[in-house]
């Protein structure tokens, strides 16, 4: 029989390809705030296994704890959680970024990774079992200019990953942390608020990850035997050597 993953932000990039990277091992629920993606996911993927789709914003803790609460009981017992949504919105300096911004970053990638945490964790406590990965980012590890609200909120999911390991541990649930570098999804055309000319530059020049390449990292991780844990990785395409070296072709 399957184990049960669920992966938030499912409805694109990094998530959307995890769920179908993880769909011949897992039943899945597939979590995200477009649910016409999500349905359009979900049937896609029912042809390799079974499929739970739950609608809500990470953000919104009475939301997140109703629909975690409204799995029937054969999709109560979840054995792997990655916490994948998240997001970077604008890039200024500090003294004339947007509040606005600086709330949406810390809500989701910070409080929502808890709200979503806490409502499925003690599950795991319960039996002593789990496995949680935490989507954080090479700007969890670095701070670079313009960065830096983004980067504080990534550094808070690497601290709250480290936290879970220390914490867990006694109940034998794995917590994984993984940093990828560049990736083409649709991080850039957020964080640009739509802006396609500008997002297209962040790529210019060099080849990126792909949601299909971090997802293969995700699908490795969860999937070695039960004594085995890989803690901490940080991935990057091969022309980036830090979160500010890229190396582009003219």
């Amino acid at each position: 029989m399957k184990k049960i993953a669920l992966i938030t932000g499912a409805t694109s990039g990094i998530g959307k390809s995890t769920a179908h990277y993880l769909a011949d091992q897992f039943y899945l629920i597939i979590c995200g705030r477009r649910r016409d993606k999500l349905e359009e996911l979900a049937h896609n993927l029912r042809t390799e296994t079974d499929v739970h789709v739950l609608s809500f914003d990470v953000r919104d803790q009475r939301a997140v704890n109703q629909a975690i609460e409204s799995l029937p009981s054969n999709w109560k017992d979840i054995d792997v959680l990655i916490n994948n949504a998240g997001n970077a919105h604008g890039m200024d300096v500090i003294h004339e970024g947007s509040t606005q911004d600086w709330d949406d970053m810390i809500d989701i990638n910070v409080k929502g990774l808890l709200y979503v945490s806490k409502a499925i964790i003690p599950g795991m406590v319960e039996k002593k079992s789990g496995f949680i990965v935490n989507i954080g980012s090479i700007a969890g590890k670095e701070v670079y200019p313009k960065g830096n609200v983004y980067c504080a909120s990534k550094h808070a999911v690497d601290a709250i990953t480290n936290g879970m390991r220390l914490d867990l541990n006694p109940y034998g649930i794995r917590v994984t942390g993984i940093h990828p570098g560049l990736v083409e999804t649709e991080f850039s055309l957020v964080r640009f608020k739509g802006d396609e000319e500008k997002a297209k530059q962040v790529y210019k020049g060099m080849k990126p990850l792909t949601g299909d390449d971090v997802a293969d990292v995700i699908k490795y991780v969860v999937t070695r035997p039960p004594h085995v844990l890989l803690s901490d990785i940080v991935l990057f395409p091969t022309a980036q050597a830090s979160a500010t070296m890229v190396h582009r072709e003219s």
